[in-house]
């Protein structure tokens, strides 16, 4: 070989290798910022605007309809039902169809020999011609196919209910989140004004304080401990201050609003206390049927017996029906066109062999899922009566910070009347209403906690916060209907 071939070959070569590699180039910053600028217009996208004042019933039929992660999970559930409808496509025959042309660069010829003298016995000769059309539609349906495609699309029907619980599970969630955020936001409303005011009047004082203190008035090391607890108390407010501020932004998250949206919440309606109307009994037997977790691990289970068919169904022999029609344009051939059909048994013995380890792990699987689902149901059983100490314990606590915050009030008013009468200073009128504040606080979030636990207690139970229907998916028919549910719920109806 010459060297210009040489050359040329290794040329060839590397080009060859080089077209074969794989690189993978970064995303351009345009594109992310294009995609950002997108993913910020689809959030919020064609979502009704704020009309007035927020109530919690409204704040959770936004959460329910616009929050993006129980849109993922309706957009999951959509996934699994187009899933069912392609398994049950498995259950079809199969038929193929085929269409094209044949040819060749010289005749199909064939000559005989005899086999007993090894001379030709028949000059060559052809039955084909050399460019031909050939066309086939064949369907083939197998009986023991059907039947595990049957089953297989039975267990994906399955599979499509486990999503629509695991949406169940989300929404009991966020509307348990929304409520936990929206009472803590209710305090923050009535709380963050008065804290403001409070830390403006400190201010005031730490600076009267450092006038005095440069003017060498009075005892330095009084003057000293007297801006360190005006500190102290700036420290505690700013402490307060930044618990109940993000109560809003959180409440904004889940209702999905763009953040850093005004909200104004609905008046205040006084401190209600709500009551548990129905037996503890009655309340784990619903708990027991209604739970998402249950019920899925209930088709979980049915599932499992299903492999356990399938398994069972491969030991038996296949049954297979086959017919078909073909054309051929071949010259020599008397019929161009045909049909034909048969029947076949198939079977494949290596099932035999292992089919009984197959059921036994088939049946191993519904066993751990009767064993998962036991647990699952003390595990929820010991949810159910945690959720009711904690309620019935947030009663106690409530109502003790309500009478702590009431003789908190009556001290404050006392304080304020000797502080105008000249007959205490300002640090202690300061340290009256801080704890007085502080008290409030106290009172304000235990009472979020009161309805986080009234809540949860019926979360914990399974209990779906809408009803099966809804009049529309408009957001004030969605808080009616949540509106309705709970009242329900207070009224001991299940």
């Amino acid at each position: 070989m010459s060297k210009a071939a040489k050359f040329f070959s290794i040329s060839v070569l590397a080009l060859a290798v080089g077209g074969c590699a794989v690189t993978s180039q970064p995303i351009d910053r345009s594109v992310s910022e294009q995609r950002a600028q997108q993913d910020l217009a689809t959030m919020f996208k064609d979502q009704e605007p704020l009309s007035g004042p927020l109530t919690l019933h409204e704040a959770m039929a936004r959460a329910v309809k616009y929050n993006l992660e129980a849109r993922l999970k309706v957009m999951e559930e959509a996934m699994a039902q187009r899933q069912v409808d392609l398994a049950t496509f498995d259950m079809l025959p199969r038929m193929a169809l085929s269409a094209g042309y044949a040819g060749r660069n010289n005749v199909s010829a064939s000559s005989s020999q005899s086999i007993e003298t090894g001379t030709q016995s028949l000059e060559p000769s052809t039955s084909q011609d050399r460019d031909r059309g050939v066309a086939d539609l064949t369907m083939v349906w197998n009986v023991l196919d059907f039947g595990v495609s049957y089953v297989s699309a039975k267990q994906q029907g399955d599979q499509r209910l486990i999503v629509q619980e695991r949406r169940r599970k989300v929404v009991h969630t966020i509307i348990q989140d929304v409520r936990s955020a929206y009472w803590r936001a209710v305090a923050a409303d009535r709380l963050l004004t008065q804290i403001d005011s409070l830390m403006a009047r400190v201010a005031q004082a730490r600076d009267n304080s450092q006038r005095l203190s440069e003017q060498r008035i009075g005892d330095p090391i009084q003057a000293l401990s007297y801006q360190r607890a005006l500190i102290e108390a700036t420290r505690q407010l700013e402490e307060q201050r930044r618990a109940l501020s993000l109560a809003k932004t959180e409440l904004a998250t889940l209702i999905n609003l763009p953040l850093g949206t005004q909200v104004e919440l609905a008046p205040d309606a006084g401190y209600q206390m709500p009551e548990l109307k129905v037996a503890l009994d009655t309340l784990e037997q619903e708990a027991l049927a209604s739970r998402p977790e249950l019920r899925e691990q209930d088709y979980q289970a049915r599932i499992s017996a299903a492999e356990t068919r399938k398994a069972m169904l491969r030991l038996l022999p296949g049954l297979e029906f086959s017919a078909g029609g073909h054309y051929d344009s071949n010259s020599f051939l008397v019929n161009q066109s045909w049909a034909d059909y048969g029947v076949k048994v198939t079977w494949n013995l290596f099932n035999v062999l292992s089919a009984p380890a197959a059921i036994d792990v088939a049946k191993a699987g519904q066993e751990v899922a009767d064993a998962r689902r036991q647990a699952m149901s003390m595990a929820i059983l010991a949810q159910l009566h945690v959720a009711n100490a904690n309620f019935r314990e947030a009663q106690r606590q409530f109502q003790t910070s309500q009478q702590l915050a009431g003789l908190d009030g009556q001290i404050v008013e006392q304080l304020r009347n000797r502080y105008q009468a000249q007959g205490i200073g300002e640090l202690e009128l300061i340290q009256g209403e801080l704890n007085t504040l502080q008290a409030d606080l106290r009172r304000d979030l235990a009472y979020a906690e009161l309805r986080n636990s009234y809540g949860q207690l019926f979360a914990s139970v399974g209990l779906d916060p809408l009803p099966e229907s809804v009049a529309s998916d408009s957001v004030a028919d969605i808080a009616a209907a949540l509106s309705s549910r709970e009242a329900q719920w207070q009224a001991g109806q299940l």
